[in-house]
């Protein structure tokens, strides 16, 4: 029997964010994953430059990419640079491929990367997340609902 995943990850050092991510998604689930990385990006990454907001990933056969995601040259990196948005190997089990893989083609959903960050060993994660798009009602009525959630915590701790 597998061990249980933890609920949220071990993050030490967080390097990019896509906030705009759980707005415009309806997040199911979320994935811890390796990224297969040269070393002018990593040391790019550990300057805290990168970025994430446009980037999505894919199922490519059995392997997962990062698509789109930047991550600047290293200033000091001379011939050995590297390209700042090429696609990136994303590193996760085979069984949580081929779920992410049928999540994909059979139920319409997305992979949209979260964070970018460096773990506790100093290895670069990103947090990568199984999500259905929302329409322009469902992000407002998200929007009515955290609101109220909000206004309501407000009253319980002022009247409570």
């Amino acid at each position: 029997m597998s061990r249980p995943k933890p609920a949220t990850f071990d993050k030490k050092k967080i390097v990019a964010e896509n906030r705009r991510a759980r707005f415009d998604y309806a997040v199911d689930t979320v994935y811890e994953a390796g990224i297969v990385l040269t070393g002018t990006e990593v040391k790019s990454l550990r300057f805290g430059e990168g970025s994430i907001a446009e980037s999505y990933a894919e199922v490519r056969g059995d392997e997962v990419w990062l698509v789109n995601s930047n991550v600047p040259e290293f200033s000091h990196g001379n011939r050995f640079n590297h390209e700042a948005k090429r696609p990136r190997k994303l590193l996760l089990h085979e069984r949580e491929i081929n779920k992410l893989h049928g999540a994909v083609a059979r139920e319409g959903m997305t992979l949209v990367p979260l964070t970018v960050y460096f773990n506790g060993q100093g290895r670069a994660k990103v947090e990568l997340a199984l999500a259905k798009g929302r329409k322009a009602h469902d992000k407002r009525e998200h929007i009515k609902e955290r609101e109220w959630k909000r206004d309501a915590g407000r009253i319980m701790r002022d009247h409570g």
